[in-house]
């Protein structure tokens, strides 16, 4: 029986694989400027979007910006649930601070899922009323495939879109906040001494590569949606579904190269790409992750697709994967992708600092259990790099999306608000006041200042009296006693004298 049931897997994965091989996984090539299909296969097809969902994080946090409603400089509050998110994360603690700036960086550099949720939580003090905002600007763009249900695009099986849609995403995020889009070309930050890279591995190693994101779950495979600019041209490319970081980026690269060499005049734009026949996106967990239970990372570039059950080696999939399997649908014949195999080294960037609440140069300590302290970063933003207007045009969808509100300014120069969740919202004081409090070793004591029940000693603050001044009498007394006396006992008298006697100096006097 046992043997039986592995043929059936086997046979069952045969195909599959045979299947899946004639139509390929999403893949998608968009003029940015036009919006004009240059390259598609499955691209309504449904999905499940991993981190990619990070992207329209950004969207509506950007929108909410645009609108008056927050700032970049607003700060937001890790709770109890988003830090108990799993990784990826930043893993902070519950009541760190994070202006909305620096969280949203971290999300498209580091693909945090505490922060997400974090952003998700702060701006709209939920993840469900935020996945609705989701919702609704999808909605308006025209995302048809899109659903939503969380901030970081952990497995969600009702959580999904589409390559068409994520390119309609790209799109507007160029389009409507080139003030912003510096945020998707980050290759590393720094937070103290800690140096974040980046996951996009096409930045620095595709020639013109310049932004987007990452995204990974067993369900959904190894996605991503790239940027990349090439003689003023500039496209967006959208690839799902890969066994590995690696075989996702040549594949990427290799769409790039192709897209590069059309221009597509007479083809479709991206929002008129008919609707897919498929309900429902497919789960590749048995056939990414494989059976050695090991979960890769978003950029992890060893493929861990899943061998046959019999043990020889050969994977019915991975013929899903072969680039000579995938057809130019939009152009109407088939042609085999470039033979691009291999990308340029991983580079080296400068990283951008980031800091824990509202003032720059704030880090916490590595070790976790000591309090933050100051460093010598300073805030450098990233060279803005804006799309040419004249070249470019609003994406169809853009006269609905909601107009920003005359006066604000989404950038810079904001006074700092602090959003608060509500989330476990009676620990958050005692949280915050714990993170601003001075550190005990600088404060100083004052002078003379003691302790109920210490002791003063020379040299620590002590303060010494003034001796005091001597009365008339003491003074007669001081000659009397100067005078030389008979060497025999004289008769003590009668009444005792009270006799004014300076304190000895350096001797602090008590108090009752």
């Amino acid at each position: 029986m046992a043997r039986r049931a592995v043929l059936l897997a086997v046979a069952a994965l045969a195909l599959f694989g045979a299947n899946a091989a004639r139509a390929g996984t999403p893949a998608l090539v968009v003029d940015a400027a036009t919006g004009k299909v240059l390259l598609a296969e499955r691209a309504t097809d449904p999905w499940y979007p991993a981190s990619i969902t990070k992207l329209m994080t950004t969207y509506v946090a950007l929108d909410l910006v645009r609108q008056g409603k927050v700032s970049m400089n607003s700060l937001l509050t890790m709770s109890p649930e988003a830090a108990a998110e799993p990784p990826s994360k930043m893993g902070f603690k519950p009541g760190t601070q994070l202006t909305l700036e620096n969280a949203l960086r971290i999300i498209l550099v580091k693909s945090a899922n505490d922060v997400s949720m974090m952003i998700g939580e702060g701006l709209a003090g939920s993840v469900e009323r935020y996945a609705a905002l989701m919702n609704e600007a999808s909605r308006r763009l025209g995302m048809r495939e899109s659903r939503w249900y969380n901030q970081n695009g952990l497995p969600d099986e009702r959580q999904q879109t589409s390559a068409r849609d994520m390119a309609i995403l790209a799109r507007a995020l160029l389009y409507e906040f080139p003030e912003h889009e510096d945020l998707f070309r980050i290759g590393a930050l720094k937070l103290g001494r800690k140096v974040i890279r980046n996951h996009n591995g096409l930045l620095g190693r595709y020639p013109g590569a310049d932004g987007m994101k990452t995204g990974f779950i067993c369900m959904g495979g190894f996605n991503v949606v790239a940027t990349a600019t090439q003689n003023g041209r500039r496209l967006i490319a959208v690839v799902m579904g890969y066994p590995s970081a690696k075989e996702r980026d040549l594949r990427a690269a290799n769409l790039f190269d192709q897209g590069f060499s059309s221009f597509g005049w007479a083809m479709q734009t991206v929002d008129q790409l008919p609707p897919s026949g498929t309900m429902s996106p497919p789960n590749m967990r048995s056939y990414v992750c494989g059976p050695n239970k090991r979960l890769p990372q978003e950029d992890d570039e060893t493929s861990v697709v899943a061998s046959a059950a019999n043990g020889n080696g050969d994977n019915p999939i991975s013929s899903l994967f072969s680039p000579s399997t995938y057809a130019t649908a939009s152009a109407g014949a088939a042609r085999a992708l470039s033979g691009r195999t291999s990308l340029g080294p991983r580079v080296e960037f400068e990283p951008i600092p980031i800091w824990l609440g509202a003032t720059p140069g704030t880090v916490a300590e590595d070790d976790a259990g000591k309090k933050a302290k100051p460093v010598g970063i300073a805030a450098k933003p990233v060279p803005a790099k804006r799309v040419a207007r004249g070249k470019a045009g609003a994406p169809a969808a853009a006269a609905t999306l909601t107009a920003p509100v005359p006066g604000t300014n989404p950038g810079e120069g904001q006074a700092v608000t602090t959003l608060r969740s509500n989330v476990s919202p009676a620990s958050r004081p005692a949280l915050s006041a714990g993170l601003n409090k001075k550190p005990a070793a600088e404060t100083k004591p004052k002078l003379g200042a003691l302790s109920a029940g210490a002791k003063a000693s020379p040299g620590h603050g002590a303060i010494k009296p003034k001796p005091a001044t001597p009365s008339a009498a003491a003074k007669a007394d001081t000659k009397e006693q100067a005078k030389p006396k008979a060497r025999t006992a004289a008769k003590p008298p009668s009444r005792p004298e009270k006799r004014a006697s300076a304190p000895k100096p350096g001797t602090a006097a008590a108090s009752n």
